[in-house]
């Protein structure tokens, strides 16, 4: 933070933010007095010497109420983040109070979260109670983005190339298979190549999931395009519309495997004879030197130094 910057933040004031946000919300100097409890001059007076500090305008007042003007729609943007981050703070902060000592925010993508994070997260829970865990679900382009802009302590997806300035670590490697209903002829195919499928309907994920923009890549390097007839936004929806004939699709074999035991025998998996079918997950972070110490345990318990052998479809 330069000494510019330093000198804005001592400028501003939480409770006028507040006060700023609350006027806001209500259209009303008035109206945001009887709500924070605050006469309405103090209110006013407030408000005025905010727009001095930063220079500007930032209601335009008259007899029904205010209204924001440009650079007050800016502001309120931002002090809604600042207000929301210092809740947040407060809420983790508190609970270091009732016991826990750490807190990691993890973004991870739906591969990693059904074939692998579950245990893994599950014994480093056990062997470390008191450190909480948040995680959420999200892809793997939108996990870097978050761990950049620091939303995230730790990322766990498929990180493309230029992964900016992050830092990763192994965790897993995963396979990618085409699933198929039993009978399809595909079925009893050993490796196909990705062009095969192509002749097909195809349930899809998100069109920004990293398996789709493999896919569209192959498809197009082919000359080819994928018919992709319904997109799902997870692996079970996506079994559940190859099983009822709706076409076939392509996701990660071991997440196949644990969830073909509510399937029978309903669809089968065929090996892709493909460089991207083949896949690592990572670790990502901006430093994972600075992280807590908590993320920093969880990296170690996660990081696999050598990354698993491959699995292959008999």
């Amino acid at each position: 933070m330069t000494a510019s910057e330093r000198a804005f933040a001592r400028r501003i004031d939480l409770t006028s933010l507040q006060l700023f946000v609350a006027v806001c919300e209500l259209g009303s100097i008035g109206r945001a007095a009887e709500r924070e409890f605050i006469a309405a001059s103090a209110i006013s007076k407030r408000l005025s010497d905010l727009e001095g500090t930063l220079g500007t305008p930032l209601l335009y007042r008259h007899a029904r109420g205010v209204d924001l003007t440009p650079a007050g729609e800016s502001l309120l943007h931002h002090a809604r983040s600042v207000l929301y981050s210092l809740e947040k703070m407060q809420g983790e902060l508190s609970e270091y109070a009732d016991g826990v000592r750490g807190h990691v925010r993890v973004h991870a993508n739906i591969s990693a979260i059904v074939q692998f994070l579950p245990e893994d997260l599950g014994a480093f829970s056990r062997a470390h109670d008191a450190i909480k865990i948040d995680l959420e679900e999200h892809l793997s382009s939108e996990i870097v983005r978050a761990v950049q802009e620091g939303a995230a302590d730790l990322g766990v997806c498929h990180l493309a190339e230029g992964g900016g300035e992050l830092q990763s670590l192994p965790y897993r490697d995963d396979t990618l298979v085409l699933v198929v209903p039993a009978g399809h002829p595909l079925a009893a195919r050993g490796p196909i190549d990705f062009v095969d499928a192509l002749d097909y309907d195809h349930v899809g994920l998100h069109t920004n999931s990293s398996i789709h923009v493999a896919m569209h890549q192959a498809a197009t390097e082919a000359g080819r395009t994928i018919r992709l007839r319904i997109h799902v936004t997870g692996l079970d929806a996506m079994c559940r519309m190859i099983e009822n004939g709706l076409g076939v699709g392509v996701m990660p074999l071991r997440a196949f495997e644990l969830m073909q035991g509510g399937l029978g025998r309903a669809l089968v998996c065929v090996a892709l004879d493909e460089p991207w079918a083949r896949r690592h997950i990572r670790l990502v972070a901006r430093d994972f030197s600075t992280l807590p110490v908590a993320a920093r345990m969880l990296v170690e318990h996660l990081h696999t130094p050598e990354a698993a052998p491959v699995q292959r479809v008999a």
